[in-house]
Order: structure tokens, then sequence, then C-alpha cells
């Protein structure tokens, strides 16, 4: 086989895998408090254990109207302006995984589909041949299957993991970027402000050009 069909092959290869890996499931990120609250709580019982949100504090978990003794229960003895730590130890997880898990504040803008890439990548685990979980949209991924969509067979149980993955989604959305919605909430005052101005100054120039005349 020449090299130039060696390369045009590997080429397609590259551009099919490309294909599959980009065929992501479109969310729709809940941006409300309750709604958030509820994913903290998701993320609090299927992610915590491992994954780390340095940029979140749990003081920021109140600003959703979560109970103060619920998050009292999950900093323990942690005071309230102290990051989202995770549960295992650096050492624990080299032993359990071979590396430690990556820090989740900013997922939601450091993969390319953002919410959509996360959701996907819960919701992608499948079973293996030889009974391991894989992942069709990070199939290099070496975690355990955190909502055992892969082992679940049962469609109510499968539309209730679903459910989940997208609160955590939303969850992680928001983790990202905790002031989006107070910006945009600015940004309409700020809009209408625009508005109302330009209507005065537009009052006052016909006013001066009507004594100019």
């Amino acid at each position: 086989m020449s090299t130039l069909l060696k390369v045009m092959l590997l080429g397609l290869l590259s551009m099919s895998a490309y294909a599959e890996e980009a065929k992501l499931e479109k969310i729709e990120v809940a941006t409300d408090k309750p709604a958030l609250a509820r994913g903290a709580e998701d993320w609090m019982n299927n992610c915590h254990s491992c994954h780390t949100m340095k940029y979140v504090k749990y003081r920021d978990l109140l600003n959703l109207g979560i109970d103060k003794a619920k998050v009292d229960g999950w900093r323990g003895e942690a005071s309230l302006d102290t990051p989202v730590i995770a549960q295992m130890s650096e050492a624990d997880d080299m032993a359990t995984f071979a590396r430690v898990p990556p820090d989740l504040s900013l997922m939601a803008q450091a993969r390319d589909g953002g919410p959509n890439y996360m959701y996907s990548y819960l919701i992608g685990y499948y079973l293996k041949p030889d009974g391991t979980a894989g992942n069709h949209v990070f199939p290099e991924t070496k975690m355990p299957d955190p909502l055992g969509i892969s082992s679940a067979s049962d469609a109510a149980q499968r539309s209730e993991i679903k459910k989940t993955a997208g609160s955590i989604t939303s969850f992680l959305t928001w983790a990202a970027d905790p002031h989006a919605g107070e910006r945009t909430k600015l940004g309409n005052y700020v809009m209408v402000y625009l508005v109302l101005l330009s209507g005065l100054l537009y009052l006052v120039k016909k006013q001066i050009w009507s004594r100019l005349k």
C-alpha cells in the first residue's frame, strides 16, 4: 500500500472518529434556583466523592436557596468560605484511578460543546462485551459510570438517570459562571436605560431644532 493511500485512509478514519465524537445530545440548561439547587444535590450525591470545585465555595451554594443545614452536612468541619473539595484524597485517587480526577469548576467552558458535551458524556456510558463500562463521547475515560446508565435496561430508570444528568449539567454550567444571570439582568436594565435616554435626547434635539427654524 502506497504512503499516500495510507495517509488518506488515516485521514478518513480520523474524520470518521471526529464525526462520531461530535454527535452530542442537546440539552436545555435550567437557570432557575430550584433547578440549580437540585443539580447541586445531585452533584454532591454522585460526583463530590471524587471531584473538586475549587472556584465554588460552600457559601455560594446558599445563594441557590439550599438549606444551610444541608450545606453544613456537605462541608463537615470545613468553613463556609472553603472551596468544595473532593471527599477522596489525591493519594486514594492515584491508588484507584492512577490519576487525580479533574476539577469541575470550569468544565462547562473547558469542553467544546459545553453543557451538551457534559450531558452526553454522563449518559454516554455503555457495557462492553467484556462487561466493563465504556463511553461513546470520551472512550479514554477512566471514570466508572457515575449514574449507572450502562446497566439500566428499564426505560423509566434510564429516563430518571437522564433527568439527573441534566440536573448535574445545569449545576455545572452555573458553577462555571455563577454571575451570568446577574450580568444578564444588569444588561437588560442598561438597555432599557439607553433606550429611555435616547428617547429623551431625541425630544431635546427636536425642541432645539424647532427654535432654530
